[in-house]
This record gives C-alpha cells, structure tokens and sequence, in this order.
C-alpha cells in the first residue's frame, strides 16, 4: 500500500485547481478520491507522477472541470432526473396507451376513445413540455432555443389536431394549419439556414428541411381546399333541396288519394303529427346552418349553403330541440306498433338513425327525416290500395 506525502497531496490539490476546478468544497473531494485511489491501487515502489496522470485521466472526457459544469448544472436543476424519469415514463406509457387505443378503434371495442385521448394528451402536454424544458437547459444559444420551442409547439398542435380530428372536436382543422404553419414558416428557415452554415451539420439539415417540407405537403394534400368544401356543400344542399321537392310532390299526390278515399282518422292523425315535428325539426337545422326556416330554390351560395358539420351540437340534451327529436321517437315507436301487423307495411327505424343520433352529419340528419316522411307516405299509400 502507497502512503502520500504532504508534498504529494500539495501537488494533487495544485494541478486540480490549475485544471479549473473552483469550487472548494469539490476540489477537497476531488483530491480525498484520488488519495483514496492512488494508495489503494499504487504499489510501494511505484511512480506516483504517472500514475496520478493515469488516474485523473479516468475523471473527465476532455477537461476536469465538466465535474465542476455538472455540479453547479445538478446544484442548480435539483429535480433534472426527477423530471427525467417522468418524461420518459409518460412518453412510454402515452405510445402503449395510443398504440392499445388504434387498436381497440380498429377492432371496435369498447374504450377506444378513452385510451386514445389518454395516450395523445400525455404524449401533447406532458411528455413533449417536459421534453422542451430539459433539452432547453442544454441548448445556450438563441437560435438552437428557437427552433427549439418552434418545433415543440409545432408537435404540440399537430398531436392536438389529430386528437381533435379522431374526436370530431372542433377546431380540428385550424390546429392542424397552425402547427403545419409554425413548421414551414419559423422551424424550417432558421434550422436549415443554421444547420447548412456547419459542416457537421449540413447534409443532415439539407436531407431533414427535404423530408418536412415534403411531409407538410402530403399533411396538405389531405386537407380540403375551401373552393373544394364550398362545391360538395353546394351539392348537397341541391340534393336536400331535391329530395324536399320529391317529398312536396308525394305529400300532393297522397293528399288527393285521401280525398277521394279516406282511411282510418287515428292513422292520418299519428302520420300528421310524425310529418310535423319532421318539419319542425328540419326548420329547426336548416335556421341554425343559414338563418333560414325554408331554403330558396335559387341558392344564394354565401349564406343559403348546408355543411357537413356536426348534428349532433343542435340536439344536446340540454337543448329543447332534444326533447323534441324523443318526443319524434316516441312517435315513430307508437307508429310502429300500431301497424306492426299491417301487410307490407315498411317500420319506421329508430335504431341507427337520426332518430337516436347516428346520424351525425347536417345534410345526413336532414335527408333521414325525409326518409321517415317517405315513409310515412308510402305506408299510406299502400294502406289506401289495400281498401
């Protein structure tokens, strides 16, 4: 066993601060761990100076004053690993979860939709923050800060706007634009013109710049263009407006048949009041979608158009439009009922209808209470023939 002299343990405190070590408290450290190395390890005979070098050697990659950097760094970042840890078991657990929730949505099984809001709003608002924050404190020059945060909240939008869009949430689309936006117009200029001033760095940012901005461009191709979205509202308003006509000209015709052959009083009274709440209800979509009750045969293309939004925002339960539609259920099971053992009659379907709200979109809800209408008249029509 190697006993240090004072001289010796003089010269090994000496060179560990020459090396730019600063701190008192760490060079005494330093110093007590190297003594404890050199006279455990160096022979009785052995030469102290080499092996001192050998062994201050094994304490840094290039310089020993890292030690000092990554004191002050932890001394100043308590909860960095604490932090750590957190982001990388939230990012593993949100891609388990995600992955659990495609799954489950591909399969059809029940809690698809928990599990995939479960799995992008961790990997959106924690993970990727979490992310941002540590990889801020190892970045110190404005632009590596910049791009950054750009490309964090670019992530950030874009995770939310695929939520968004799997959810049927509103603002779905102009998440989407924003994070795709952020990307092209504040991430890429200042990572590729950074990036390509560094020989290091340069194809890498050539060869990734390529790959988002063709990236973004099939996003964008898959987002439709508002002359393209104005066009099939155009048609599907004419179709709607189509099927009304059809519907008026059916209703005419059935009209005259009663007059000339009345049927059964109860009956006519069930399908009048099946065929008003119809009309009531579709007054009622068509005034929230365009401020009109009764569309115009001549469109006015800026205001008279239907959209393919979400039906189901004007039958919330706290809406009175939403008693309505159960009491038009009630009516259609009642109607039923009544004529379940007619020949040839056609039942009006609750199930998997507007009638029970799956029919989510605007002109899809519309065009299922002129279904039922149709119905009703058809009914009607057979039980006229049948007398």
């Amino acid at each position: 066993m190697y006993c240090l002299s004072e001289k010796q343990i003089d010269f090994i405190l000496h060179d560990i601060r020459a090396r730019g070590v600063e701190m008192e408290t760490l060079q005494h450290d330093l110093l007590d761990h190297v003594c404890c190395i050199i006279e455990q390890n160096l022979e009785a005979n052995g030469n102290f100076e080499d092996f001192y070098f050998a062994t201050i050697q094994t304490f840094y990659k290039q310089e020993l004053k890292e030690i000092e950097e990554e004191t002050l760094f932890l001394l100043t970042n308590k909860n960095y690993y604490a932090m750590k840890k957190i982001m990388l078991t939230s990012g593993a657990f949100s891609a388990i979860v995600l992955s659990f929730g495609i799954v489950f949505k591909f399969m059809h099984w029940p809690g698809a939709g928990v599990l995939i809001v479960s799995g992008i709003a961790l990997f959106s608002l924690l993970f990727l923050p979490l992310l941002f924050t540590l990889k801020l404190k190892e970045k110190e020059q404005a632009q590596s800060q910049f791009i950054l945060a750009a490309g964090t909240l670019s992530a950030i939008l874009f995770s939310l706007s695929t939520l968004f869009k799997l959810m049927h949430w509103p603002l779905a689309n102009v998440l989407g634009l924003t994070a795709i936006g952020i990307m092209l117009l504040l991430f890429l200029p200042v990572y590729f013109f950074t990036g390509i001033r560094n020989a290091e760095t340069k194809m890498n940012s050539i060869v990734t710049s390529i790959l988002i901005v063709a990236g973004s461009g099939l996003l964008m191709s898959l987002v439709r263009s508002p002359g393209s979205s104005t066009k099939i509202n155009e048609l599907n308003t004419r179709y709607f407006l189509r099927n009304e006509q059809i519907l008026q000209n059916e209703q005419k015709q059935v009209a005259n048949l009663l007059k000339l052959k009345p049927v059964n009083s109860e009956t006519v009274a069930e399908s009048q009041k099946i065929n008003a709440m119809c009309e009531e209800l579709k007054a009622y979509i068509l005034e929230r979608e365009t401020g009109r009750k009764i569309l115009p045969a001549e469109l006015n293309k800026e205001q008279d158009l239907l959209t393919d939004g979400w039906v189901r925002d004007y039958f919330k339960d706290d809406l009175p439009a939403a008693k309505k539609l159960q009491t038009l259920k009630a009516l259609a099971e009642k109607y039923n009922k009544m004529h379940a053992a007619t020949t040839s009659f056609q039942p009006i379907p609750v199930e998997a209808s507007v009638l029970d709200k799956s029919e989510e979109r605007v002109t899809g809800a519309l065009n299922g209470f002129i279904q039922i209408q149709m119905l009703v008249l058809q009914n009607q029509r057979e039980m006229l023939a049948a007398e």
